[in-house]
């Protein structure tokens, strides 16, 4: 199965995925993974709500081809780096080509003209996420759309002067620090010639040190896998590989939490989520298989309550005693 996207920022040959996750280009990673949970909740084939059986399948397709990798693309510190600048050598090759650009979508026309760049680019890209994955044919309008405010807002944005702001390492990459003390080593740093090359040729430059990522990180996202396609036993041999590595990995205690969770492992999955909180009280992954096991047992409390009174009633049906 395949998913040709034409739209957008897809004109240039790049797959945009923020457009395909619903964020706008400068949030942050953390919104980035909440929102890819709350997708691979709605499209994964254990809760996907889509009726016909084609769709579903489409749904379970879409997520382990297109969403996943996207995501992907972000959990990784260098690959966020090479992706804000290839995203700022095509806001480059949009400005330059700015002539032929065709706007179809009546959001992006609107946002080409809107005088609060900031406000209107995100207030339009929130509204089409909220109903981008309700059906396949939202999803893929969806997508075409945003995509279109991305082009748009990276025109708009190379007119004011830079693609400023497109994620945390474009926005540390300029050093403002040195402008007061040695203002003629810093003007020809604001200009520096080492990005050109990668805006002519659309071809980010290879990271000058090794990937910061951990080898956890790896694992943990392998396990992601393996947990799309409900390979749970899978999973946690990679996350307890992780957390022998990294004793304070939170993302891997949670994700082993979740795991534990699925196979009604209730006492492991309690312990895992203790240690991500514990390594990080935000982790989004522990704090939602903490909130499935509070619920869990404030059920089997309530299933024990009625058994109790159920029991009490025969005891008294049959003792034998009048009243």
């Amino acid at each position: 199965m395949s998913f040709e996207m034409t739209k957008g920022l897809f004109k240039y040959d790049v797959i945009d995925q923020h457009a395909i996750l619903g964020v706008p280009l400068d949030a942050e990673f953390n919104d980035i993974r909440k929102r890819y949970m709350k997708i691979a909740r709605r499209l994964h084939s254990d809760t996907c709500s889509f009726e016909d059986q084609a769709d579903k399948d489409w749904a379970n397709q879409f997520l382990s081809k297109m969403v996943t990798p996207a995501y992907n693309k972000f959990s990784k510190e260098s690959d966020r780096k090479e992706y804000n600048l290839l995203l700022a050598a095509i806001g480059k090759r949009v400005l330059k080509e700015q002539a032929k650009m065709q706007i179809e979508s009546a959001a992006a026309k609107e946002l080409a003209t809107a005088k609060d760049l900031e406000e209107a680019y995100k207030t339009a890209v929130g509204k089409l996420a909220l109903k981008q994955y309700e059906s396949v044919a939202e999803t893929e309008d969806a997508i075409a759309q945003i995509s279109e405010l991305n082009m748009v807002y990276l025109l708009r944005k190379e007119r004011l002067g830079g693609a400023v702001g497109i994620g945390s390492p474009t926005k540390s990459a300029t050093p403002p620090t040195n402008t007061a003390t040695k203002p003629a080593v810093a003007t020809p740093a604001v200009t520096k010639p080492a990005a050109t090359p990668a805006a002519a040729n659309l071809v980010p430059p290879p990271p000058t040190k090794p990937p910061v990522d951990s080898v956890a990180d790896g694992s943990c996202r392998r396990a992601q896998g393996f947990m799309d396609s409900k390979s749970y036993a899978k999973a946690i041999l990679e996350l307890k590989e992780a957390v022998k590595r990294e004793p304070k990995h939170s993302q891997a205690h949670a994700l082993l939490a979740m795991c534990y969770f699925q196979q009604n492992q209730a006492t492991m999955a309690k312990l895992e989520v203790q240690k991500a909180l514990a390594s990080n009280p935000q982790e989004p992954t522990a704090l939602e298989v903490k909130k499935k096991l509070e619920q869990a047992a404030a059920s089997g409390a309530k299933e024990k309550k009625n058994e109790s009174k159920l029991g009490a009633f025969f005891e008294g049906l049959f003792s034998g005693k009048k009243k």
